[in-house]
């Protein structure tokens, strides 16, 4: 049985999203989502907003974040081409979900504990690169890219001031000629390991799925067999991104490796063209610590 009635993966003001929390639970209840997930970047700050936009719009939320992360493995060139991907993604990133998660409990205290500092890490990155484009002739106000992010200030919050100035025509060329991996303003900065991470969430009674593996360009089934290795729980085999083709390839090798799968539509604002829900996933494959809850609605 399929279902669109789980959408595990969207952003809010909080981090690079377009909408308040608010504004994406009722997005997410109108587009007929009965189970949603906000999974702001490096942040948790929109969970107590998230519990009250779902008991208002009448569906569950379960609290996440997406965690950026070192890369597991090298890129396979043979991949990429396959995905026509001219290069992976310097980061992977892993979604971790507290369905049985409580605001102020000792588990969700630890992890935030853990968390806040990759999120502050943010900020000094973040000025390090409007310091190199200010070098490099682009002067950018740091004040006006901070005001642009909620509590989680990222490269699409710097990438949309330069398109703001002038100095690109859409975000995707400021991170091609500017601030993409390996361009003249990139700063890298510290990441945890998948294995870390996932240690941590575990330990603090949460769930976890890789995000997006379309951008990392490992093959599935090395992909699910690493997973599996790490001790991550689910890969996100149904994400907007991926072709059906690609879906099925990831939900086989997820399978015969013993993983569950999750689905998101990694739902950031409809200015970018992008709906939340509407992502048809085979109910059996969701794990069941998102769906008890949810099973009699199906």
């Amino acid at each position: 049985m399929w279902t669109e009635r789980y959408d595990l993966h969207s952003h809010s003001t909080n981090s690079d999203g377009q909408h308040s929390v608010a504004d994406v639970a009722r997005r997410m209840s109108n587009s007929g989502v009965t189970c949603w997930s906000l999974t702001d970047h490096d942040t948790i700050s929109g969970w107590a907003a998230g519990f009250q936009a779902a008991q208002q719009t009448g569906i569950r939320f379960i609290p996440g974040v997406e965690i950026t992360c070192k890369p597991g493995l090298k890129a396979v060139d043979a991949e990429l081409r396959l995905r026509s991907k001219e290069r992976a993604s310097a980061s992977w990133h892993l979604l971790a979900y507290f369905p049985k998660g409580e605001l102020g409990s000792s588990e969700i205290s630890q992890f935030k504990q853990w968390l806040t500092p990759l999120g502050d890490d943010r900020v000094p990155r973040m000025l390090e690169m409007i310091e190199r484009l200010n070098e490099l002739g682009l002067v950018v106000e740091k004040e006006k890219v901070l005001d642009r992010a909620g509590d989680s200030v990222g490269r699409p919050h710097l990438a949309d001031e330069l398109v703001a100035l002038g100095y690109v025509e859409h975000r995707q060329q400021a991170f091609d000629e500017w601030i993409g991996d390996g361009k003249p303003a990139h700063v890298a900065r510290p990441l945890p390991s998948i294995e870390e991470a996932t240690r941590i969430v575990r330990a603090c009674g949460g769930f976890t799925s890789l995000a997006h593996p379309l951008y990392y360009g490992i093959p599935p089934q090395m992909l699910a067999a690493f997973c599996k290795q790490a001790g991550v729980d689910a890969i996100e085999c149904f994400h907007r991104s991926h072709s059906d083709a690609y879906r099925f390839a990831l939900w086989t090798a997820s399978k015969a490796a013993g993983l569950c799968i999750t689905c998101g539509s990694d739902f950031h604002g409809i200015d970018f063209n992008q709906a939340p829900g509407r992502m048809a996933v085979p109910f059996a494959s969701l794990p069941d610590v998102l769906t008890t809850e949810s099973t009699h609605s199906e």
